[in-house]
């Protein structure tokens, strides 16, 4: 078997590949390992693409909503061809970054499935690569549940439907989480008629519970959404799809799409063989520095399970270059203020702990709010459901913060910044904010929220 040994070895090419370069330039020799196209799932299955396909979608709300600022709209229509090969176009970037990484002789490219076959070894086509420092970046895929039925009927994941041919007549997407949310604002702002089949009460149970009983509200009054519906079957019928509930209850649709969650690949890359550490649902374990069990290994992203985003593996990626090249000046992950948005309609975006969180610790905390339409240009913007909320304890610090309604993504930004500095929230409100700027609800929320 033939044999290769480097000092850094890197499995996965997301935030992974920040890791790799870096290190190639720091005059290591690198073996990266990826079986996907470079760029990982954000720029290829994610967050990228989706988020061009959703600009199709905020695109069209708009248009479906001028009538509300005097503007007759007529024969608008989709080209759901157009808008998938926009989607698309980021299989010409991930292209561009392998052949940049082939051309160079920085690092060695592994495009291939790989597995652990020792404590720091992998087995590959070639044979076998070894390393004294390796960083497991490898990332998740969607979960599929094990539901009757469903591996005898064609259904998607969030990867599938963003390589969508058509649009679905009738989208039964099963899941309320955030990608739930997001196709389903994508298909059924273009036309699609959307049930939404949620086991939980809410939808997006995670967030702020007054921020997901508020989209739950605003998602029920555009689509079929059944919450409390726990799934026991599936099955196709001539053209449909139908899903059965535990109490016989039945939903139909001529398309499925399974959002239920994502697991990470710690299975497929046989992490066990390492020796390194995984929990109960199989993301990697790791300390503040983010080494594993395994002294010389690390991880990061997805597959570490602690912030499953973009920004946080951006993040995370920092911190593992650091203490791989710099064992001396260790730096922590730091994820405070770590934000998250999903980007449907209304938008979400919300950072630090939630009203649910901090009740079940039992700990003291004020929670005010201060909506959209009672400022200028939410007005304006006709934006009357949205609010920005803040909680703080008795000396008016920012313990969180959540934000539902348009730009939530945007508006968050000043709060994060004032949560890393140590600001209150009174000192947010006392700086000045342009009138008539739709800031002005953070201000006024961050006013409302000030000390006992």
């Amino acid at each position: 078997m033939a044999f290769a040994r480097y000092d850094l070895i890197v499995v996965g090419a997301g935030s992974g590949l920040d890791v790799a370069v870096a290190a190639a330039e720091h005059g290591m020799k690198v073996a990266l390992v990826e079986e996907g196209p470079m760029g990982g799932t954000c720029l290829n299955r994610g967050c990228i693409p989706s988020k061009i396909l959703i600009q199709s979608a905020e695109t069209m709300e708009e248009i479906s909503r001028a009538g509300l600022f005097g503007i007759g709209v007529k024969g608008v229509s989709a080209d759901f061809r157009k808008i998938m090969a926009r989607a698309r176009r980021v299989d010409k970037e991930a292209a561009q970054i392998e052949a940049n990484i082939r051309k160079g002789k920085a690092l060695t490219l592994y495009k291939e499935r790989a597995a652990f076959s020792g404590m720091k070894a992998l087995k590959v086509k070639a044979g076998e690569i070894t390393a004294d420092k390796i960083v497991i970046a490898a990332g998740s895929r969607p979960a599929i549940p094990k539901v009757e039925g469903l591996g005898k009927v064609k259904f998607m994941t969030s990867d599938d439907a963003l390589r969508a041919k058509a649009l679905p007549e009738r989208l039964i997407i099963l899941g309320g989480g955030y990608i739930a949310a997001e196709f389903a604002h994508f298909f059924g702002s273009l036309g699609s008629k959307i049930t939404i089949l949620q086991r939980n009460s809410r939808l997006l149970p995670n967030e702020d519970e007054q921020v997901s009983q508020m989209f739950t509200d605003l998602f029920a009054q555009k689509y079929d959404v059944r919450l409390g519906f726990r799934i026991s079957s599936v099955k196709a019928k001539g053209d449909e799809i139908i899903c059965t509930g535990d109490d016989g209850s039945e939903a139909r649709g001529t398309c499925l799409l399974v959002a239920t969650g994502r697991i990470p690949n710690t299975d497929i890359l046989r992490v066990e063989k390492t020796g390194v550490k995984v929990d109960a649902r199989g993301f990697v374990q790791a300390d503040e520095f983010l080494e594993t069990s395994v002294k010389g290994i690390w991880t990061l992203g997805d597959i570490a399970g602690r912030y499953m985003f973009k920004h946080s593996a951006n993040m995370e990626a920092r911190a593992v270059f650091n203490n791989l090249v710099h064992p001396d000046s260790l730096r922590k992950a730091d994820y405070t203020a770590m934000p998250h948005a999903v980007f449907s309609s209304p938008q979400v975006a919300g950072a630090g702990a939630t009203e649910q969180e901090l009740r079940e610790k039992k700990e003291h905390y004020i929670a005010s709010h201060y909506h959209y339409g009672s400022t200028a240009m939410g007005g304006a913007m006709e934006a009357h459901s949205g609010i920005v909320k803040f909680i703080t304890d008795h000396n008016g610090a920012i313990l969180g913060c959540h934000i539902i309604g348009p730009h939530a993504s945007v508006l968050i930004h000043e709060v994060l910044v004032a949560m890393r500095a140590g600001l209150r929230a009174d000192e947010i409100a006392e700086t000045v904010h342009i009138h008539p700027s739709l800031s002005e609800v953070v201000e006024r929320a961050a006013a409302s929220a000030g000390p006992d």
